[in-house]
């Protein structure tokens, strides 16, 4: 009976299944996102070196070198920025280095934003200049006295601005012979000019102008030149007694017979005259040297000295 139950008793085989690579398992996934992420950081770090410029990695440097003494006084460079987008600081529009919000503007913005601001003073004096042309025209049609004298008045439109001419005539001087003495009419006329000139904001150049005729103690040294100066002098003394504030002048000036109104008889009474140019913002600057306005900040800039103006005054 034992032999028999023994020969029935079941035969069990054990089999162990065994897998590939078992020694390392999914370790090499985890490796190859490793380097993949090395990869991706190197491509990203040269990128960033590729696209930062100078001024940025200088900063860069320095803050590393030594980021106690950037973060005390402050830098130009990437170091103090609050973003290491290219330029940094808040203006994104440099290229390179920090700077301010508008420090960067447009070049080009910049000189179209100056041409629309002489632009519109050019249109501005243009009809200043035409309001004051017409003041004075009427000044002279309204009263009894000037009118006698409006053929010795002329008013021109040129490019420094508006210019009154008062002409000698004939029977009509402006001045005594050789003299700068006023007349009375002149004294007249230049009063009415003076009050009409107050309320403008633009400066003035006064020009004397004599003709070829030689003066008479010339070899004294005393000639047209100097006559022709001090004609000028005193009808800018004219002109502020009439009330015309003193600093309105921005030149006074003798050109003898050098510019004749008459070239085809220079002996002619007509080149004996003064001109008063009331001067445009672009002639103003031009002829001081130096911008009173500055177009990118509006701000009024102080008027050079009068030996720079080239004003001559007693």
């Amino acid at each position: 009976m034992a032999t028999e139950a023994k020969k029935l008793q079941p035969i069990i085989i054990k089999r162990v299944k065994k897998g590939g690579h078992s020694a390392h398992g999914g370790a090499w996934k985890i490796a190859y996102a490793d380097f993949v992420t090395a990869m991706m950081a190197f491509f990203l770090l040269m990128w960033l070196l590729g696209s930062t410029s100078e001024g940025d990695k200088k900063g860069l440097s320095d803050y590393f070198q030594s980021p106690l003494k950037v973060a005390m006084q402050g830098g130009t460079g990437a170091g103090a920025s609050q973003s290491i987008i290219n330029g940094g600081g808040n203006d994104l529009t440099q290229s390179a280095g920090q700077s301010k919000r508008g420090d960067g503007a447009d070049p080009k913005a910049r000189r179209l934003s100056g041409d629309q601001d002489k632009v519109a003073r050019a249109k501005k004096d243009a009809e200043q200049m035409a309001q004051l042309s017409a003041k004075i025209s009427a000044l002279i049609s309204q009263d009894p006295k000037l009118a006698e004298f409006s053929e010795q008045i002329k008013l021109t439109m040129t490019p420094d601005g508006l210019q009154i001419q008062i002409v000698d005539d004939q029977n009509r001087p402006m001045f005594d012979s050789g003299s700068a003495s006023v007349k009375p009419y002149m004294r007249a006329i230049l009063e009415q000019i003076g009050s009409a000139l107050t309320d403008i904001d633009n400066k003035l150049s006064l020009d004397g102008h004599t003709d070829q005729t030689p003066y008479g103690s010339g070899a004294r040294g005393y000639s047209n030149w100097e006559l022709s100066a001090d004609r000028a002098n005193a009808t800018r003394r004219e002109l502020v007694v009439a009330g015309m504030p003193d600093e309105k002048v921005a030149r006074v000036m003798g050109l003898a017979s050098s510019v004749l109104l008459d070239e085809d008889n220079p002996r002619s009474p007509s080149n004996r005259r003064i001109s008063i140019t009331i001067l445009t913002r672009e002639a103003e600057e031009r002829l001081l040297g130096a911008r009173r306005v500055d177009v990118t900040t509006g701000t009024e800039q102080p008027a050079p000295p009068a030996s720079e103006a080239a004003t001559v005054k007693p």
